[in-house]
């Protein structure tokens, strides 16, 4: 066949493809004529490796060129499918300890939701903010695109575990470039969130928890005349967080249901009681200008085992503004739907304009972290806009356990392990 004939057949498939694939309202599909392309013009990748191969004739192309073309196209199709599919990802953290561990390594879909396009589109490919061994950043701000979002498979679902990019952080960065974060999304845009004494109510109904969930809370364990074995505590019952108290018969440990229910049958055990925080954690209560406290000020004295009722928003619905519940908007407004706000004798202004309503231009999201304890979440800093959501935690490929020997690292039991 003519390469004339074959640029001819590719342009008209590309044509039609591309018109398909608008109808459809499939964006994604559009990495599809790159493949073709590849499989016609430069046959970098074996696409028929089962057959056996034929002596080619000799290629004028050198060596070296052959290489070139290999990586680089390689590097294009693995960015592709990093952008728009899925993507890799490690847990560094515990805060979803034990639903996920801190060393399991996720896919997580970019199509479940729908792949946003890069805003950020002028980076150094297969890396996130920073280029590797180096601090310097790995993307130029010289052209930004606004947000949007392709067509997904679905749309977000409570106790979906989401992955994020984290709102409260004041680096600077662009939204897709700030740093990622995985929590599960317990209330999606319109529903009524409330904490009463640790039980997590979502509209006016204790929280339907997924099966494998497993969440984790503080609890206070007092033993008599002898302490507890930290080896058996990690073997038997998997607990890998908690200290001692002043007292050395007093433990404070973070236990599931499971470990709790084990824990209590230890023969010198003589109390096991859930820690319920009195507001030495508040919430929205801290200055802006420590990065490690918390981000606007709290009205309500809210904290983490006490909280709400508060609406989540949602695109197109309005809210009545006050001077006491502004601070839970503030971010929303300024930050995130990029509004100018003052408040001047108790008068509220936006955009120049006196009122006491807003109406929001994006759905929001609430994110928790099954390790209700130890994690820093939505009721830290609020709310997660539509335009920070990355994607959906699929499923564990590997997992690695820094503190066991030997072969004995890799939790064999988790690999390729959906994600509850």
């Amino acid at each position: 066949m003519k390469t004339s004939f074959k640029i001819a057949l590719f342009l008209l498939f590309t044509l039609i493809w591309s018109i398909f694939v608008y109808l459809i309202n499939g964006e994604w599909l559009y990495f599809l004529p790159l493949l073709l392309a590849d499989v016609i013009f430069f046959e970098t990748i074996s696409w028929q490796f089962w057959k056996k191969k034929k002596e080619k004739k000799k290629s004028t192309k050198s060596e070296l060129r052959n290489w070139i073309e290999a990586i680089a196209f390689a590097v294009v199709a693995a960015h592709i499918l990093r952008t728009f599919f899925i993507e890799a990802y490690t847990i560094p953290t515990s805060s979803m300890e034990k639903s996920m561990l801190i060393g399991d390594f996720l896919f997580v879909s970019k199509v479940s939701y729908g792949p946003r396009t890069p805003m950020t589109p002028i980076a150094f490919p297969l890396v996130h903010h920073t280029l590797p061994f180096t601090n310097q950043k790995s993307y130029s701000e010289k052209i930004k695109l606004p947000y949007h979002r392709m067509k997904g498979l679905g749309k977000i679902e409570r106790n979906d575990c989401v992955v994020f990019n984290w709102p409260a952080e004041k680096l600077g960065r662009p939204v897709d470039k700030k740093e990622n974060y995985v929590k599960r999304c317990v209330g999606i845009a319109g529903d009524k969130i409330e904490i009463i004494n640790g039980q997590l109510i979502v509209n006016d109904q204790n929280q339907v928890e997924p099966e494998g969930m497993k969440k984790q809370f503080v609890y206070n364990v007092k033993t008599k005349g002898s302490g507890l074995n930290p080896k058996i505590l990690y073997e038997k019952f998997d607990i890998t967080e908690g200290s001692r108290g002043k007292n050395p018969n007093e433990y404070n440990l973070f236990l599931t249901d499971e470990s709790y229910k084990g824990i209590q049958k230890f023969n010198n055990v003589e109390l096991v009681e859930k820690r319920i925080s009195e507001g030495e954690y508040n919430i929205f209560s801290s200055p802006q200008n420590n990065p490690n406290k918390w981000l606007i000020q709290n009205p309500y004295n809210w904290h983490e085992d006490m909280f709400g009722p508060i609406i989540i928003p949602k695109a197109g619905e309005k809210v009545k503004l006050t001077t006491k519940n502004l601070p839970i908007y503030k971010d929303i407004i300024e930050r995130y739907e990029s509004n100018s706000l003052k408040v001047l004798d108790s008068n509220i202004f936006i955009n120049d304009s006196l009122t006491n309503e807003y109406t929001f231009k994006m759905n929001y999201y609430w994110l928790m972290g099954d390790n209700r304890h130890n994690s820093a979440d939505s009721r830290m800093w609020g709310f997660v806009p539509e335009n920070h959501i990355v994607g959906k935690a699929l499923f564990v490929w590997m997992s690695w356990d820094k503190n066991a020997k030997g072969i004995k690292k890799i939790r064999w039991d988790r690999l390729f392990t959906s994600v509850k």
